[in-house]
């Protein structure tokens, strides 16, 4: 007779897909994470929604802007523990050049990036990878209980 298991069974839901790394494909992956973060239970307009989708929103605009490597793609990965209630938001680039975080001029359009990612993320860094590039990751927990019963479709 098999024994019971001791700990609960944990429940991690993901979503991966890849863009171009064009402007397009960067606002594509914001439109989906967006949609996929409801499909979770975290409705647009809630803090926890609109936090994730600015983080994914700022690093694939990074992934498109300046990882971006003629004929190659990016790729999104969102992990949704929801044990933990942790949404980790991974980027992966083929660039080789790792993001460094600089305190932009206020009045300078570019560079806000990196440090929106700081204020709105639990935690980030940077990760190697299989094959060239890099992989941006960043945390966000998520304070509220997921809605029940919503779905985007």
């Amino acid at each position: 007779m098999p024994a019971p298991h001791s700990r609960p069974i944990v429940g991690v839901q993901m979503f991966n897909q890849r863009f171009s790394a064009t402007r397009r494909g960067a606002r594509l992956a914001r439109l989906l994470a967006s949609l996929q973060l409801v499909e979770w239970g975290h409705p647009h307009g809630t803090d926890d929604h609109d936090r994730a989708t600015i983080v994914v929103a700022e690093l694939t605009a990074n992934a498109a802007l300046h990882g971006c490597v003629p004929g190659r793609d990016f790729a999104l990965l969102l992990t949704y523990e929801t044990h933990r209630s942790v949404v980790r938001i991974e980027v992966s680039d083929t660039h080789p050049a790792e993001p460094t975080l600089v305190t932009p001029a206020p009045d300078l359009e570019h560079g806000h990036g990196l440090v929106i990612v700081g204020a709105l993320a639990t935690r980030w860094g940077v990760s190697g990878r299989i094959g060239p590039g890099k992989t941006v990751w960043a945390e966000c927990v998520l304070s509220t209980e997921p809605s029940p019963g919503l779905s985007c479709l």
